[in-house]
Protein backbone atom coordinates (compact mmCIF):
# COMPACT_ATOMS: atom_id res chain seq x y z
CA UNK A 1 0.00 0.00 0.00
CA UNK A 2 1.40 3.58 -0.78
CA UNK A 3 -2.00 5.49 -1.79
CA UNK A 4 -5.12 4.56 0.10
CA UNK A 5 -8.59 5.50 -0.11
CA UNK A 6 -10.51 5.22 2.58
CA UNK A 7 -14.12 4.99 1.82
CA UNK A 8 -16.51 5.79 4.82
CA UNK A 9 -14.07 7.57 7.08
CA UNK A 10 -15.69 9.40 9.73
CA UNK A 11 -17.42 5.62 10.39
CA UNK A 12 -16.04 3.80 13.67
CA UNK A 13 -13.72 1.84 12.39
CA UNK A 14 -12.84 4.81 9.49
CA UNK A 15 -12.38 7.39 11.99
CA UNK A 16 -9.54 5.67 13.88
CA UNK A 17 -8.09 3.84 10.77
CA UNK A 18 -7.32 6.67 8.96
CA UNK A 19 -4.93 8.31 11.61
CA UNK A 20 -3.00 5.32 11.88
CA UNK A 21 -2.82 4.73 8.26
CA UNK A 22 -1.42 8.41 8.13
CA UNK A 23 0.82 6.97 10.90
CA UNK A 24 2.43 4.63 8.59
CA UNK A 25 2.17 5.90 4.85
CA UNK A 26 2.39 9.78 5.23
CA UNK A 27 -0.30 12.21 5.62
CA UNK A 28 -1.11 13.02 2.18
CA UNK A 29 -1.17 9.59 0.57
CA UNK A 30 -4.49 8.67 2.46
CA UNK A 31 -7.32 9.91 1.27
CA UNK A 32 -10.34 10.06 3.65
CA UNK A 33 -13.94 9.95 2.07
CA UNK A 34 -17.31 10.40 3.54
CA UNK A 35 -20.98 11.47 3.12
CA UNK A 36 -20.05 14.86 5.59
CA UNK A 37 -17.08 16.16 6.37
CA UNK A 38 -16.68 16.59 10.50
CA UNK A 39 -15.34 19.61 11.86
CA UNK A 40 -11.90 20.14 11.96
CA UNK A 41 -11.11 17.67 9.65
CA UNK A 42 -7.31 17.44 8.94
CA UNK A 43 -5.51 15.74 6.21
CA UNK A 44 -6.93 15.09 2.91
CA UNK A 45 -10.53 14.84 2.74
CA UNK A 46 -13.39 14.48 0.05
CA UNK A 47 -16.89 14.17 0.40
CA UNK A 48 -18.16 11.17 -1.71
CA UNK A 49 -21.92 8.95 -1.24
CA UNK A 50 -20.59 5.73 -2.50
CA UNK A 51 -23.41 5.06 -4.19
CA UNK A 52 -21.82 7.85 -6.79
CA UNK A 53 -19.78 5.60 -8.88
CA UNK A 54 -18.21 7.82 -11.10
CA UNK A 55 -17.73 10.31 -8.14
CA UNK A 56 -15.50 7.03 -6.40
CA UNK A 57 -14.22 6.26 -9.44
CA UNK A 58 -12.69 9.78 -10.21
CA UNK A 59 -11.57 10.54 -6.54
CA UNK A 60 -9.49 7.32 -6.80
CA UNK A 61 -8.24 8.03 -10.17
CA UNK A 62 -6.81 11.73 -9.46
CA UNK A 63 -5.80 10.35 -6.07
CA UNK A 64 -3.69 8.32 -7.70
CA UNK A 65 -4.52 5.37 -5.40
CA UNK A 66 -3.34 2.07 -5.70
CA UNK A 67 -5.45 0.63 -2.92
CA UNK A 68 -9.29 1.12 -1.43
CA UNK A 69 -9.91 0.39 1.78
CA UNK A 70 -14.26 0.42 2.18
CA UNK A 71 -15.74 0.50 5.43
CA UNK A 72 -18.56 2.98 3.98
CA UNK A 73 -21.60 0.45 5.50
CA UNK A 74 -24.88 0.66 7.79
CA UNK A 75 -24.65 -1.66 11.20
CA UNK A 76 -26.48 -4.51 12.45
CA UNK A 77 -29.34 -2.91 14.70
CA UNK A 78 -29.68 0.30 11.99
CA UNK A 79 -29.95 -1.67 9.12
CA UNK A 80 -32.44 -4.09 10.47
CA UNK A 81 -34.40 -0.85 10.99
CA UNK A 82 -34.56 0.26 7.79
CA UNK A 83 -33.53 -2.88 5.49
CA UNK A 84 -34.56 -1.21 2.22
CA UNK A 85 -32.16 1.46 2.51
CA UNK A 86 -29.08 -1.11 4.41
CA UNK A 87 -29.38 -3.47 1.00
CA UNK A 88 -28.71 -0.19 -1.24
CA UNK A 89 -26.11 1.52 0.45
CA UNK A 90 -24.32 -1.49 1.76
CA UNK A 91 -24.29 -4.02 -1.41
CA UNK A 92 -24.39 -1.13 -3.94
CA UNK A 93 -21.54 1.27 -2.58
CA UNK A 94 -19.33 -2.39 -2.38
CA UNK A 95 -20.43 -2.81 -5.88
CA UNK A 96 -19.20 0.61 -7.07
CA UNK A 97 -16.35 0.24 -4.68
CA UNK A 98 -15.06 -3.93 -6.48
CA UNK A 99 -16.06 -2.12 -9.98
CA UNK A 100 -13.79 1.19 -9.17
CA UNK A 101 -10.97 -1.28 -7.80
CA UNK A 102 -10.97 -3.47 -11.02
CA UNK A 103 -10.81 -0.54 -13.14
CA UNK A 104 -8.21 1.00 -11.80
CA UNK A 105 -6.15 -2.49 -10.40
CA UNK A 106 -6.45 -1.58 -6.77
CA UNK A 107 -5.66 -3.71 -4.07
CA UNK A 108 -9.14 -3.62 -2.12
CA UNK A 109 -10.31 -4.14 1.33
CA UNK A 110 -13.82 -4.41 2.69
CA UNK A 111 -14.61 -5.96 6.24
CA UNK A 112 -17.06 -8.93 7.25
CA UNK A 113 -18.67 -9.46 10.17
CA UNK A 114 -19.67 -12.11 12.62
CA UNK A 115 -23.35 -11.17 11.52
CA UNK A 116 -22.38 -13.32 8.41
CA UNK A 117 -23.12 -15.98 11.03
CA UNK A 118 -26.97 -17.52 12.01
CA UNK A 119 -28.57 -19.42 14.15
CA UNK A 120 -27.42 -23.07 12.32
CA UNK A 121 -23.93 -22.18 12.12
CA UNK A 122 -21.95 -24.08 15.11
CA UNK A 123 -22.19 -21.51 17.94
CA UNK A 124 -19.06 -22.36 19.90
CA UNK A 125 -15.61 -22.11 18.07
CA UNK A 126 -17.23 -21.13 14.91
CA UNK A 127 -14.67 -22.79 12.19
CA UNK A 128 -13.72 -20.64 9.15
CA UNK A 129 -15.27 -22.27 6.71
CA UNK A 130 -18.82 -23.32 7.73
CA UNK A 131 -22.69 -22.99 7.58
CA UNK A 132 -23.72 -19.17 6.88
CA UNK A 133 -27.48 -18.55 6.51
CA UNK A 134 -27.76 -15.08 8.64
CA UNK A 135 -31.20 -13.78 9.72
CA UNK A 136 -30.79 -9.72 9.32
CA UNK A 137 -30.49 -7.81 6.40
CA UNK A 138 -26.82 -6.88 7.96
CA UNK A 139 -25.67 -10.63 8.00
CA UNK A 140 -27.21 -11.16 4.09
CA UNK A 141 -24.75 -8.07 3.25
CA UNK A 142 -21.75 -9.49 5.01
CA UNK A 143 -22.56 -12.85 3.16
CA UNK A 144 -23.23 -11.28 -0.18
CA UNK A 145 -20.50 -9.09 0.23
CA UNK A 146 -18.00 -11.92 1.23
CA UNK A 147 -19.23 -14.01 -1.87
CA UNK A 148 -18.87 -11.48 -4.19
CA UNK A 149 -15.32 -10.41 -3.39
CA UNK A 150 -14.45 -13.57 -3.81
CA UNK A 151 -15.97 -13.15 -7.27
CA UNK A 152 -13.93 -10.62 -8.19
CA UNK A 153 -10.87 -12.50 -7.29
CA UNK A 154 -11.41 -15.23 -9.18
CA UNK A 155 -13.37 -13.86 -12.06
CA UNK A 156 -10.91 -10.65 -11.99
CA UNK A 157 -7.90 -11.62 -10.24
CA UNK A 158 -8.71 -8.42 -8.29
CA UNK A 159 -6.57 -8.44 -5.08
CA UNK A 160 -9.17 -8.72 -2.51
CA UNK A 161 -8.80 -8.84 1.15
CA UNK A 162 -11.28 -9.00 4.07
CA UNK A 163 -11.96 -10.23 7.84
CA UNK A 164 -14.85 -10.82 9.91
CA UNK A 165 -14.76 -8.56 12.91
CA UNK A 166 -16.62 -9.35 16.48
CA UNK A 167 -17.60 -6.63 18.36
CA UNK A 168 -15.42 -3.82 18.44
CA UNK A 169 -14.63 -1.78 21.29
CA UNK A 170 -13.53 1.90 21.29
CA UNK A 171 -12.50 4.94 23.56
CA UNK A 172 -12.58 7.30 20.65
CA UNK A 173 -15.79 6.58 18.92
CA UNK A 174 -18.94 6.36 20.54
CA UNK A 175 -21.57 3.62 19.89
CA UNK A 176 -22.58 3.62 16.72
CA UNK A 177 -26.01 1.42 16.07
CA UNK A 178 -24.46 -2.09 16.49
CA UNK A 179 -25.54 -5.03 18.71
CA UNK A 180 -22.22 -5.28 20.26
CA UNK A 181 -22.35 -1.90 21.11
CA UNK A 182 -23.38 -2.20 25.08
CA UNK A 183 -19.70 -3.35 25.75
CA UNK A 184 -18.57 0.08 24.26
CA UNK A 185 -21.73 2.26 26.39
CA UNK A 186 -21.14 0.48 29.60
CA UNK A 187 -17.34 1.94 29.73
CA UNK A 188 -19.12 5.67 29.34
CA UNK A 189 -21.75 4.97 31.89
CA UNK A 190 -19.54 3.25 34.46
CA UNK A 191 -17.69 6.71 34.61
CA UNK A 192 -20.25 8.88 34.26
CA UNK A 193 -23.52 7.06 35.51
CA UNK A 194 -21.74 4.68 38.16
CA UNK A 195 -24.27 2.29 36.48
CA UNK A 196 -25.71 0.48 33.21
CA UNK A 197 -28.50 -1.34 31.94
CA UNK A 198 -27.68 -3.96 29.65
CA UNK A 199 -30.02 -4.20 26.77
CA UNK A 200 -28.22 -7.62 26.16
CA UNK A 201 -29.53 -10.80 28.57
CA UNK A 202 -27.06 -12.16 31.20
CA UNK A 203 -24.90 -14.90 29.60
CA UNK A 204 -25.19 -13.40 25.96
CA UNK A 205 -21.47 -14.49 25.00
CA UNK A 206 -20.20 -12.46 22.18
CA UNK A 207 -16.85 -12.22 20.57
CA UNK A 208 -14.76 -8.88 21.21
CA UNK A 209 -11.87 -7.24 19.95
CA UNK A 210 -10.12 -3.76 21.02
CA UNK A 211 -9.60 -1.26 18.56
CA UNK A 212 -5.82 -1.11 18.23
CA UNK A 213 -5.88 -4.52 17.69
CA UNK A 214 -9.06 -4.64 15.10
CA UNK A 215 -7.09 -1.28 12.98
CA UNK A 216 -3.83 -3.83 13.30
CA UNK A 217 -4.95 -6.51 11.76
CA UNK A 218 -6.36 -4.44 8.87
CA UNK A 219 -2.65 -3.48 8.22
CA UNK A 220 -1.15 -6.64 9.12
CA UNK A 221 -3.44 -8.65 6.25
CA UNK A 222 -2.84 -6.24 3.31
CA UNK A 223 0.64 -6.03 3.77
CA UNK A 224 0.63 -9.94 3.67
CA UNK A 225 2.09 -11.95 0.91
CA UNK A 226 -1.13 -12.83 -1.13
CA UNK A 227 0.70 -16.09 -1.86
CA UNK A 228 0.07 -16.94 1.19
CA UNK A 229 -3.50 -16.27 1.24
CA UNK A 230 -6.06 -19.64 1.13
CA UNK A 231 -8.92 -17.72 1.62
CA UNK A 232 -8.27 -14.09 1.30
CA UNK A 233 -11.47 -12.44 2.26
CA UNK A 234 -13.08 -12.96 5.33
CA UNK A 235 -10.96 -14.14 7.74
CA UNK A 236 -12.36 -15.19 11.30
CA UNK A 237 -11.12 -12.72 13.73
CA UNK A 238 -11.45 -12.19 17.39
CA UNK A 239 -10.00 -11.55 20.26
CA UNK A 240 -12.18 -12.40 23.30
CA UNK A 241 -15.69 -14.06 24.66
CA UNK A 242 -17.51 -12.50 27.22
CA UNK A 243 -21.23 -12.00 28.37
CA UNK A 244 -22.47 -8.74 30.11
CA UNK A 245 -21.78 -9.40 33.90
CA UNK A 246 -17.80 -10.06 33.14
CA UNK A 247 -17.44 -6.95 31.73
CA UNK A 248 -19.00 -5.74 34.71
CA UNK A 249 -17.12 -7.52 37.44
CA UNK A 250 -13.46 -6.19 35.31
CA UNK A 251 -15.31 -2.34 35.59
CA UNK A 252 -15.94 -3.37 39.48
CA UNK A 253 -12.52 -4.12 40.20
CA UNK A 254 -11.40 -0.29 39.02
CA UNK A 255 -14.79 1.22 39.98
CA UNK A 256 -16.06 -0.93 43.20
CA UNK A 257 -19.26 0.84 43.49
CA UNK A 258 -20.34 0.40 39.82
CA UNK A 259 -23.89 -1.76 39.39
CA UNK A 260 -25.36 -3.18 35.94
CA UNK A 261 -28.59 -4.24 35.60
CA UNK A 262 -30.79 -5.77 32.14
CA UNK A 263 -33.39 -4.02 30.31
CA UNK A 264 -33.02 -6.82 27.12
CA UNK A 265 -34.14 -4.89 23.59
CA UNK A 266 -35.67 -7.74 21.64
CA UNK A 267 -34.46 -6.80 18.71
CA UNK A 268 -30.57 -6.72 19.33
CA UNK A 269 -31.07 -9.71 21.35
CA UNK A 270 -32.32 -11.77 19.16
CA UNK A 271 -29.75 -10.05 16.56
CA UNK A 272 -27.16 -11.67 19.21
CA UNK A 273 -28.91 -14.95 20.00
CA UNK A 274 -27.97 -15.55 15.98
CA UNK A 275 -24.62 -14.79 16.45
CA UNK A 276 -21.68 -17.63 17.34
CA UNK A 277 -20.66 -17.73 20.74
CA UNK A 278 -16.95 -17.82 19.95
CA UNK A 279 -15.01 -17.90 16.53
CA UNK A 280 -11.77 -19.64 15.68
CA UNK A 281 -9.31 -17.23 14.07
CA UNK A 282 -7.05 -20.27 13.08
CA UNK A 283 -6.65 -20.06 9.35
CA UNK A 284 -5.93 -15.94 10.28
CA UNK A 285 -2.87 -16.98 12.24
CA UNK A 286 -1.60 -19.53 10.01
CA UNK A 287 -2.04 -17.47 6.96
CA UNK A 288 -0.74 -14.18 8.03
CA UNK A 289 0.01 -14.25 11.40
CA UNK A 290 -2.70 -12.43 12.96
CA UNK A 291 -2.01 -11.55 16.73
CA UNK A 292 -3.80 -9.60 19.19
CA UNK A 293 -2.25 -7.63 22.34
CA UNK A 294 -5.37 -6.99 24.77
CA UNK A 295 -7.42 -9.21 26.61
CA UNK A 296 -10.74 -7.97 28.64
CA UNK A 297 -8.65 -7.27 31.88
CA UNK A 298 -5.66 -5.32 29.83
CA UNK A 299 -8.82 -3.31 27.61
CA UNK A 300 -10.87 -2.34 30.61
CA UNK A 301 -7.45 -1.27 32.30
CA UNK A 302 -6.82 0.72 29.09
CA UNK A 303 -10.33 2.18 28.33
CA UNK A 304 -11.15 3.34 31.84
CA UNK A 305 -8.12 5.61 31.95
CA UNK A 306 -8.75 7.09 28.22
CA UNK A 307 -12.63 7.69 28.65
CA UNK A 308 -11.85 9.09 31.87
CA UNK A 309 -9.08 11.79 30.72
CA UNK A 310 -12.16 12.26 27.54
CA UNK A 311 -14.79 12.88 29.60
CA UNK A 312 -13.46 15.14 32.31
CA UNK A 313 -11.81 17.02 29.02
CA UNK A 314 -14.99 17.64 27.40
CA UNK A 315 -16.61 18.66 31.28
CA UNK A 316 -13.73 21.20 31.87
CA UNK A 317 -14.48 22.61 27.78
CA UNK A 318 -18.12 22.86 28.37
CA UNK A 319 -18.51 20.13 25.16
Amino acid sequence: MEKIIVTGALGQIGSELVGKLRTIYGEDNVLATDIRKADGEAGPFELLDVTDAQRMHDLAKDFGADTMIHMAALLSATAEKNPVFAWNLNMGGLMNALEVSRELNLQFFTPSSIGAFGPSTPKDNTPQDTLQRPTTMYGVNKVAGELLCDYYFERFGLDTRGVRFPGLISYVTPPGGGTTDYAVDIYYKAITDGQYTSYIAEGTYMDMMYMPDALQAIVDLMEADGSKLTHRNAFNISAMSFEPSQIAKEIQKHIPTFTMDYNVDPLRQKIADSWPNSIDSSAAINEWGFRTEYDLEKMTQHMLQKLTKKLQHKAISGL
